[in-house]
């Protein structure tokens, strides 16, 4: 399709090529800047399903539920088939799906009589709604290569990117997609599957020390949070902790609490579990939804990295914000296969804020990271452990006209033979976000070497228009040969794709 940007790719997945686009901007300044024709556009038909289960409605002596419950089996059978024939082409195993949110029901209601197949599958029906998971965009992306790179013609890098799906309510979740990129940089996205797959989750085992210090460290380890932790073994489950609070609560249900210290120790087991999906499942179908408290407003601006380690073992990491409307919680994503997602906290007095990524190795036998923890400056950080940070380096300061508001990374740094090139943005006048650059010591990376005086990216004409307007963002870039492969929002509407000659951007940056 043609559109004002040249050839598109539509959420629902046409396959294109890339290419410089006739007369497109070079960029705005001496670093030529290529942009493609791949836009990745959202599309308010993928969607998921979730429970719906507001208590008033789960009464089994009254209201909807004691409505379905007496219902005829002739009513029942046709309502339910009216229902399979309208949602089970949009959704993998809807029955299955149904039969979980009908065990989501009845656990709420307590005790329920016999019944039969249809009716538990109708209740469940009564219980789930459908959630658009791009209604307003599809923006912010960070790109990776594929952990599969089997079978490609030589030059060729099959990648993954992930998008920051926002849909109702301005609620945020982790979507992927795929494609691959020849030798000559002309990109192909794969197409989009046909149904969006929320993740089965289960909770982990907490060891009981290391909970007990995060407690502590958000000065939650009061009386009351000592009388729940005594109770509890080590290591323990989220199961254990939920009957240790309803316990102390004597309430029937923890979606019922009312101590604030209990509603904190609960949210801190939540914020951590592990999420998978069926292996049948295309990427471009996976969607890493807001399961708890503190990712209820969203899950946002995931900016992933291939980490290699010591042993040469290879893993992808994210980090990424969840929200809960009111307050921010850094996160991490562990997987080996973009099947299976492993999420925990991130902790430390530098774990503060939105925007920490990771170097895609350690150095000096240390993990490093990223950070902007106090809301205005970049940061290095150093540390011995993934999850815990605490020792912090300035290295960048808003300084720029165009930075002046606000200035933050654009994803996990790059390994060049010139250094560690870490694409940032800036805000300036009238809140416009543009893409920078700066190149660290390879060695040292608290030592910046250079840094980009103009803009490398700003929102074109074409690109400025949007839910947020004038704002070009990225959350993660890759190097192909000799260009840095560059995905970025578009006013947090859209994603495109750009190309930048990396030995053009390296001379600005170390001359």
């Amino acid at each position: 399709m043609e559109s004002e940007y040249g050839t598109h790719v539509r959420g629902q997945g046409i396959a294109v090529l890339g290419a410089e686009t006739p007369g497109s901007p070079t960029g705005q300044g001496p670093v030529p800047v290529i942009r493609t024709d791949v836009e990745l556009r959202p599309d308010a038909r993928r969607v998921i399903v979730k429970p719906f289960l507001p208590s008033e409605q789960i009464f089994p002596d009254g209201g909807l539920l004691r409505r379905v419950i007496d219902l005829t089996e002739e009513e029942v059978a046709a309502s339910l088939a009216e229902v399979i024939a309208r949602f089970e082409g949009r959704h993998r195993d809807l029955t299955a799906i149904l039969e979980s949110h009908f065990r989501y029901v009845a656990a709420e209601a307590g005790e329920l009589p016999e019944m039969s197949p249809d009716r538990r599958l109708l209740i469940g029906a009564y219980y789930t709604h459908e959630f658009s998971i791009e209604a307003a965009a599809l923006t912010n992306p960070s790109i990776v290569p594929a952990p599969d790179q089997s079978g490609l013609e030589p030059g060729t890098r099959r990648f993954i990117i992930s998008l920051r799906g926002i849909g109702e309510g301005h609620i945020s979740s982790i979507e992927f997609r795929s494609g691959v990129i020849d030798a000559g940089g002309a990109i192909a996205m794969d197409e989009v599957g046909r149904s969006a797959v929320a993740g089965s989750r289960v909770p982990p085992v907490f060891d009981w020390e290391e909970f007990l210090a995060e407690l502590a460290e958000m000065g939650a380890l009061n009386r009351t949070a000592r009388s729940l932790m005594g109770s509890l073994p080590d290591p323990f489950g989220l199961d254990e902790l939920e009957a240790a609070v309803v316990k102390a609560e004597g309430t029937r249900s923890v979606r019922h609490l009312s101590d604030k210290t209990s509603r904190v120790v609960h949210w801190l087991a939540t914020s951590s579990y592990e999420t998978s999906f069926p292996t049948e499942s295309e990427i471009s179908e996976r969607v890493i939804f807001p399961g708890s408290v503190i990712e209820s407003h969203g899950l946002e601006d995931a900016r992933f990295v291939r980490f290699t380690d010591d042993d040469g073992s290879v893993t992808y990491y994210a980090t990424y914000t969840a929200y809960d409307g009111f307050q921010v919680l850094p996160q991490l994503i562990e997987t080996a296969d973009f099947v299976s997602f492993r999420i925990f906290t991130l902790s430390g007095a530098c774990a503060q804020n939105k925007g920490a990524a990771l170097f895609p190795r350690k150095i000096d036998g240390r993990f490093v990271a990223l950070s902007r923890f106090d809301a205005e400056n970049n940061y290095v950080m150093h540390s011995d452990s993934l999850r815990v940070w605490d020792e912090a380096v300035k290295i960048e300061s808003p300084e720029l006209a165009w930075d002046l508001a606000r200035i933050g990374n654009c994803g996990s740094p790059l390994e060049t033979e010139a250094g560690w090139l870490v694409i940032t943005h800036g805000v300036g006048p009238m809140r416009t976000y543009s893409l920078g650059a700066i190149l660290l010591d390879i060695d040292d990376p608290s030592r910046m070497i250079g840094r980009l005086q103009e803009p490398l990216l700003v929102p074109s004409e074409m690109e400025r228009d949007g839910y947020v307007p004038n704002v070009v963002y990225s959350c993660g870039s890759m190097i192909h040969g000799s260009e840095l492969i560059l995905p970025y929002g578009v006013s947090d509407r859209a994603t495109r794709i750009a190309r930048v000659p990396l030995e053009a951007l390296l001379a600005r940056l170390t001359g």
